[in-house]
């Protein structure tokens, strides 16, 4: 059988690419009004960084990233999680506000739920610059950084595929419905795996981001029917509650599965033989662009970029763990 597969560039510069195709309309650049008041004043005062629950090494690793960069460049942080609860962040970024916070860096709780705090902040003269996120709007936010998701899962989907030579019956567990990543992915899996008409999508699970819940999801369905050969799972945490599921069920030998975010247990995981691959979002190069573009914003009223970017992610298998750090690769 004939495969297309996707040549995946690891883009870890911390020149920002334009992410073709977001959603909103035309995205301009920091000329135009995209943010907070700006200026041309010295760099210090408090940056807020706001993140989804740090008990996720991901989102710990990009709230670490985004303090260490803000304090060696002259800033106090402060450092916070909504835990996915739109009404905690609504919280949290009042209190950045009445701290009069120079910056917000945010990975938000919300695509819709985020804009009214967002639209808030810019109104008191606070720049928000979006990390992992984006929002359903333009012109509120200063900057909106991602991980180019549809690039990496289309690439993640690519080794799924590889790894089942003869076909079967797959899963695909999603993420939370409000987050704009979570579609995304599964829009990007979804069109590469469909070409194979030999992988059927037998079940199409959302497990919300939770190892707990992708554990009892996968668990559940393999109750109803094991004949089962490959698990697609858009989260690393969602991939490692299949992992557990199905090593349980004792079906390791017979499930391929792969995940998505680059996380240390799924690298391991890949290294134990239990997962095939994930997609590595430079979780540290995004946080570390954003609060470098929220340094020049407030030094010189400008960012040098435009409002949505995005960073390529990159394949780790079993022939590159080894060159694996935390969320990035050594050359």
């Amino acid at each position: 059988m004939k495969r297309k597969f996707i040549v995946v560039a690891a883009a870890f510069s911390i020149t920002a690419m334009a992410l073709a195709g977001c959603s909103g309309g035309s995205t301009g650049t920091d000329d135009e009004t995209t943010g907070g008041a700006g200026g041309t004043s010295e760099a210090g005062g408090l940056v807020s960084i706001i993140t989804p629950a740090l008990e996720n090494p991901f989102f710990k690793a990009e709230a670490d990233a985004a303090a260490a960069k803000a304090e060696e460049l002259g800033y106090e942080t402060s450092v916070a999680s909504h835990d996915d609860d739109p009404n905690k962040q609504s919280e949290l970024i009042d209190a950045a506000i009445s701290k009069d916070a120079v910056a917000i860096i945010l990975d938000n709780a919300g695509a819709d739920a985020s804009i009214g705090p967002i639209q808030k902040a810019k109104d008191a003269g606070i720049p928000v610059f979006l990390i992992d996120r984006e929002i359903n709007e333009t012109g509120i936010a200063t900057a909106q950084i991602v991980a180019n998701n549809a690039q990496g899962a289309a690439a993640v989907a690519e080794s799924f595929v590889a790894a089942l030579p003869d076909g079967g019956n797959y899963i695909l567990l999603t993420g939370k419905e409000s987050d704009t990543n979570a579609g995304v992915r599964a829009t990007a899996f979804e069109s590469v795996v469909s070409q194979y008409p030999n992988l059927v999508q037998v079940a199409k699970e959302t497990a919300n981001w939770s190892q707990d819940e992708a554990f009892t999801k996968v668990e559940t369905l393999l109750q109803r029917d094991s004949n089962i050969q490959g698990i697609i799972a858009s989260n690393d945490t969602m991939a490692l509650g299949a992992v557990a599921a199905v090593e349980a069920a004792g079906l390791l030998d017979q499930i391929k599965i792969v995940g998505f975010d680059g996380s240390p247990d799924a690298v391991q995981a890949i290294k134990d033989g239990k997962l095939v691959a994930t997609g590595l979002q430079p979780a540290v190069k995004i946080s570390e662009l954003a609060v470098e573009q929220a340094d020049l914003f407030i030094t010189t009223g400008k960012t040098g970029a435009e409002e949505k970017q995005a960073l390529d992610c990159v394949v780790i298998d079993a022939s590159n763990a080894d060159k694996y750090t935390s969320f990035a690769l050594t050359e």
